[in-house]
């Protein structure tokens, strides 16, 4: 057979068998079955720690991603069932239709631009030996032609797939932890901010008989399985051309009943004013050892800023833990603000962009407004902070007055996450 994308441009083949053979020298082995990640990372890349390593206070405003578990099922992106009879073998140039789309997403966003999210993918593809995508992408929505150079009679599935990869992930955070007898230190700890993560590895397009013999798991044999080889459309004499198929027709239908359903679950809703239960004390936020701290905006449109507080700062540098928890030695609380009576936040607009300014808002039941707060041992004030909704790490790009504290979903790599919580 000989095969060519819609582009013009062409591959060369002597017939399937030999496409297939060549396929199953050349293509990694996958799986349809999810396959358990160890708890930690088994080789984690140069430089990350391990779940349990000590860390210091300069890692509390730092994370790592790792691999919670992987699952390879081939997909079929685009698919026609097709009739050749003798009469009509050849080149021809068929018309898929889309059978899925699949987007590449960690989390909640399918905007990869930070570090944690380009690392964690690159986690996924560099323990299955696979090449995936580690970028903003999606499968094409488009129906697309496929032209293949047909030797012998049968009924075909024309078509385009790739092996979609999913799985959970986790994070790595600095934290104290106890070590028996009332003593603490802190270590690298499993955080409490995961999720899931899709992606997928190089499309592949090509035709199959129900006759040939494919690899099981592979992304030929998922377009073998949607050719309803056993129906009377399959068997029974037909006219060259278009054969439907009601195994593609359900599972087509399926996936847009899943995006449907994942839409609607997204919508976005009203989030309710909070009723805070703040506690009495105020702090301020400080860079370690200088005079810069965290200061809420006066006007809506700004950010929360570096500023050195002085008789003027109107309690602005002021903040209280409201609505505090605790789950395995890690607080979540919402910031709120003395000075301006709102609580800190990640503006919805822009929460899914690396370096996102942070700024106040009305208080609300809103996950954009809590934060995880990771602390050094007893006796030392140095924490990092995490937004819960985000997952990203609180910092600024340089010391300076009026610097805004933005978003970095890894943290600050250089120590510059870490803050002090001073008393007030």
């Amino acid at each position: 057979m000989r095969h060519s994308r819609s582009s013009g441009l062409r591959r060369s083949g002597l017939t399937v068998l030999t496409a297939l053979a060549a396929f199953a020298l050349a293509a990694p082995t996958a799986t349809a079955m999810p396959t358990a990640a160890p708890a930690e990372p088994a080789a984690p890349a140069a430089g990350q720690p391990r779940l349990g390593d000590s860390c210091t206070s300069a890692d509390l405003g730092k994370r790592y991603p790792y691999i919670k578990s992987t699952q390879v099922v081939p997909t079929i992106t685009h698919f026609k069932g097709w009739y050749v009879t003798e009469g009509s073998t050849g080149s021809q140039t068929i018309e898929t239709s889309t059978q899925t789309v699949v987007t590449v997403q960690v989390g909640l966003s399918a905007n990869i631009q930070g570090s944690f999210q380009v690392e964690l993918l690159g986690q996924v593809g560099g323990s299955l030996g696979l090449n995936v995508q580690i970028s903003s992408s999606t499968t094409s929505s488009q129906s697309k032609s496929i032209s293949w150079d047909f030797r012998r009679p049968g009924y075909y599935a024309l078509y385009e797939g790739t092996r979609k990869v999913t799985g959970q992930y986790g994070s790595l955070n600095c934290n104290r932890v106890g070590t028996g007898n009332g003593t603490y230190a802190t270590r690298w700890i499993d955080g409490p901010e995961s999720g899931s993560y899709t992606t997928y590895t190089t499309l592949e397009e090509g035709a199959v008989r129900c006759e040939d013999t494919v690899p099981a798991g592979s992304i030929m044999r998922k377009a073998q399985d949607l050719l309803d080889c056993g129906s009377p459309a399959a068997t029974a004499k037909h006219r060259a051309g278009p054969v439907p198929s009601a195994k593609a027709d359900g599972a087509e239908r399926d996936a847009d009943a899943a995006a449907t359903a994942a839409q609607d679950t997204k919508a976005a809703q009203p989030a309710p004013r909070a009723a805070l239960n703040c506690q009495p004390g105020a702090y301020r936020i400080d860079v370690p050892g200088k005079p810069l701290n965290w200061s809420a905006p006066l006007l809506a449109n700004d950010g929360i800023r570096l500023r050195e507080s002085t008789f003027f700062s109107a309690h602005l540098d002021n903040w209280r833990l409201c609505n505090v928890t605790e789950n395995n030695g890690v607080l979540e609380a919402s910031l709120w603000n003395w000075g301006n009576g709102g609580c800190a936040t990640v503006p919805a607009a822009i929460a899914n962009q690396e370096q996102a300014y942070l700024t106040t808002a009305a208080c609300a039941e809103d996950d954009l407004q809590r934060f995880y707060i990771y602390r050094d041992a007893p006796g030392s004030p140095k924490i990092g902070l995490q937004n819960k909704y985000t997952g990203s790490m609180m910092g600024y790009d340089r010391y300076a007055d009026g610097e805004l504290i933005r978003q970095y979903s890894s943290g600050r790599q250089d120590g510059t996450g870490t803050y002090t919580l001073t008393g007030v």
